[in-house]
């Protein structure tokens, strides 16, 4: 079924260098909502989620900085890189200030733009996000392979690192347009992103984070622990924490229906605002 307000893409470029490519959705005056992928990922990340939510909402959901469609520059992989990016994406499209999702490691770029360009998160939306990942075994260990990528990487490769993380079942065309979408990522952007972006660490700067804040994690992630989740939100001010039973690590993926549901109940619970 089409979405009703349609989906269009869209390219900008950026006051930081790159062009972007994205995807937008929805009533240009409503209340904007820009969703952040995580490695290797594109818009499409968020393809399960964006039908299933209300045309009432601006919705974009940016390729960043090399990777899906947008420009794939030398260099500049750093979070600071991806925050100022998202900062200009903004400034671009004419957009003061957004609802800003971030899943897994996109949620370390949202976290960090809440941190350094506060006057653009209205509120701040973690899915399945590391509070970092440098103490992280599981990711730390997955390093070795990412450091030593080559082009052209194999598509098992990535299809083995996008299944290694889902617990409950994704339709398998999802699957296959994610791995297709992630091949369009480089070797090189693969490797600068992950010393860039994942050796990040934010958590002593939890508490400056001043948008009300919702997590969303599912029980069954291999990556993330409970207690990182149940710590981040008693340390940022306005954070409520949500717990998705029999649900892995993607949990937009997963389960777009009750992320849809929890993210519009959020942004319309005004006591909060």
């Amino acid at each position: 079924m089409a979405h009703p307000n349609g989906k269009e893409f869209v390219t900008t470029r950026l006051g930081t260098g790159p062009r972007l490519h994205y995807a937008e959705q929805g009533d240009k005056e409503g209340e904007a909502i820009v969703f952040l992928h995580a490695y290797a990922d594109s818009w499409f990340s968020y393809g399960r989620v964006l039908p299933l939510l209300s045309p009432a909402y601006h919705a974009l959901a940016p390729d960043q900085r090399g990777h899906g469609d947008s420009d794939k520059p030398e260099c500049c992989y750093a979070a600071d890189d991806f925050a100022a990016d998202v900062d200009a994406f903004m400034e671009a499209i004419g957009i003061e200030a957004a609802i800003i999702v971030g899943d897994s490691s996109g949620g370390l770029i949202a976290q960090r733009v809440a941190l350094e360009y506060p006057h653009r998160v209205s509120r701040l939306v973690l899915i399945g996000s590391p509070t970092t990942l440098v103490i992280n075994e599981t990711v730390m260990e997955a390093g070795e392979d990412m450091l030593a990528l080559e082009d052209p990487i194999s598509p098992e490769f990535v299809r083995q690192f996008a299944e290694s993380t889902i617990h409950h079942p994704v339709p398998e065309e999802f699957l296959e347009r994610v791995v297709s979408e992630s091949l369009k990522v480089p070797a090189r952007v693969w490797r600068d992103y992950y010393e860039g972006v994942l050796t990040v660490d934010d958590t002593a700067r939890l508490g400056e984070i001043g948008a009300p804040t919702l997590i969303l994690w599912g029980e069954q992630d291999i990556v993330l622990p409970r207690k990182e989740q149940e710590g981040r939100a008693a340390v940022i001010p306005d954070a409520t924490l949500r717990v998705y039973p029999d649900t892995g690590h993607l949990v937009h993926w997963e389960r777009p229906e009750w992320v849809v549901r929890d993210l519009e109940a959020f942004i319309k619970d005004t006591s909060r605002a």
